[in-house]
């Protein structure tokens, strides 16, 4: 016969702590939509349905207090794929000028080859005009074109992420300065009404105010 174990009842604080987390979250999500909408209406000057996600997105950052720098050609590189590397690397190699002096090359051999060697002894295998050497060149040409094309779009979807990039940390710092400025205007207003309310404890105020000397 198995003796059933007694039942072992939760600590009462392991509870409280379970409820209070959610809790906890919730609070901390309705603070960061407050501060939200707190810096839309006074950094922006805007309501929060007014802006924009990649400006929402933005404020929520600073009201986390998250960074918003990063490298984006770090990440935009990492999710190539193998035909976006290979266009990459087409298009950095036929731009070079490595690649129009060795194609040069090939080109004068070829036509020495076909004009001035072969045709003494075997016959040439391409001879004038050349039309292999044309039919290359325009294959060459043909492949070439569209892949270069597909990395210069690749490239103008990376400029345009950049630019998002740059705009996010550009408005951040601005907000981030007006919000220095606002800090620096409330402690200034403080520092003026301690002072004021320190001259007028002491009645120098109202001395300077009936003529005579404070005391």
């Amino acid at each position: 016969m198995v003796n059933a174990e007694p039942e072992t009842s939760p600590a009462p604080g392991a509870n409280a702590a379970a409820a209070g987390r959610p809790a906890k979250a919730a609070a901390g999500d309705d603070g960061t939509e407050n501060a939200v909408r707190e810096f839309a209406r006074r950094l922006l000057d805007m309501g929060i349905s007014d802006l924009t996600p990649q400006e929402k997105r933005l404020i929520r950052r600073m009201a986390k207090r998250h960074a918003v720098s990063r490298d984006l050609s770090v990440e935009f590189d990492s999710s190539r794929s193998f035909g976006e590397r290979l266009a990459d690397q087409v298009a950095e190699v036929g731009g070079s000028w490595g690649f129009i002096i060795g194609f040069g090359i090939v080109i004068v051999v070829w036509v020495i080859l076909n004009t001035l060697v072969l045709t003494r002894w075997i016959g040439a295998f391409d001879p004038y005009p050349f039309v292999f050497l044309n039919l290359m060149l325009s294959l060459v040409a043909a492949v070439q074109a569209p892949i270069i094309m597909m990395s210069q779009n690749r490239q103008a979807q990376k400029d345009r992420l950049e630019a998002a990039h740059d705009y996010e940390v550009n408005l951040k710092a601005e907000l981030e300065i007006m919000a220095l400025h606002d800090k620096l205007d409330d402690i200034r207003a403080r520092d003026i009404r301690a002072i004021v309310e320190r001259l007028e404890s002491a009645g120098v105020l109202k001395a300077l105010e009936g003529g005579g000397d404070p005391a």
